[in-house]
C-alpha cells in the first residue's frame, strides 16, 4: 500500500494537470477528474 505523502504527491501533480492550460482534450480531462476524485477518497476514508 502506498504512504500518505505518496499519494498526496500525486493528488497535487494530478490538480496542477487539470489547471494547466494545456490540458484541452476533454477525455484526458475527464480520466484526470476521475483519477484525482478517486485519491481523494482514499485520502477521506484514511482520516475518517
Amino acid at each position: 500500500m502506498r504512504s500518505e505523502a505518496e499519494i498526496r504527491e500525486q493528488y497535487e501533480y494530478l490538480k496542477d494537470e487539470l489547471d494547466d492550460e494545456d490540458m484541452r482534450h476533454e477525455g484526458v480531462r475527464q480520466m484526470f477528474t476521475y483519477y484525482r476524485r478517486a485519491l481523494g477518497w482514499v485520502l477521506e476514508e484514511e482520516h475518517m
